[in-house]
This record gives structure tokens, sequence and C-alpha cells, in this order.
């Protein structure tokens, strides 16, 4: 993930996302740089304009908001395994949409 965070900084600061700058980064933040990882990721990212992945990439999802206590439902009227059925989709989708903001830094 560091790696990433290298080349967004790059990017941000207007510098261009090469090799050396990469490592030089990933160096200073006092990270043993693997250079195998480097060239995948600049190879990676030659193709990609990052300012429209950047756009296109949906924001983070917080946690929802808790219940007031006069809304929550008594157990009687929705069964566990329902509750939980449902709470485990909704992380689910949370972390497909997670991937897929990461997955739009790469084409």
């Amino acid at each position: 993930m560091e790696y990433v965070y290298a080349a967004m900084l790059l990017h941000k600061a207007g510098k261009q996302v090469n090799e050396e700058n990469l490592t030089q980064v990933l160096t200073a933040a006092g990270i043993n740089v693997d250079a195998i990882r480097v060239k995948a990721l600049v190879a990676s990212l030659a193709e990609v304009n990052i300012d429209e992945a950047l756009k296109s990439a949906p924001t983070m999802m917080t946690a929802p908001a808790s219940a007031p206590a006069t809304a929550t439902p008594t157990p009687e009227a929705k069964p566990k395994g329902e509750e939980k059925k449902k709470k485990e989709e909704e992380e689910k989708a949370k972390e497909e949409a997670a991937l897929e903001g990461l997955g739009a830094l790469f084409g």
C-alpha cells in the first residue's frame, strides 16, 4: 500500500511517477524498497490518468450511524438470522466498493 501512496504523493506534488522518484520517496519514508514492486507499479500506472482515476473512484464509506433506540425493531419482529445476513451483505458491498476504487488506479 505504501507504494501506491508514494505514487499518489508524487502525483500530487506534480512530480513524474517513475522508478527513481518512487524509490526516493519510499527510502525517505524509511521503507526497504523492493525494486520489482516499484517497476511493476510504474508499469501499471504508465497508461493510467491518475486524476481521472481519483475523480471516478468512490469515496470510502464510513460505518453507518447507529439508529436511535426507538427505531430499533424488537427481537420478535426480526429474526437474528436475517439481521446477520443483511449485515454480512452490507459489509461485502463496502469491501467491493473499496476494491473498485483501488482497481481504478491500475486501469
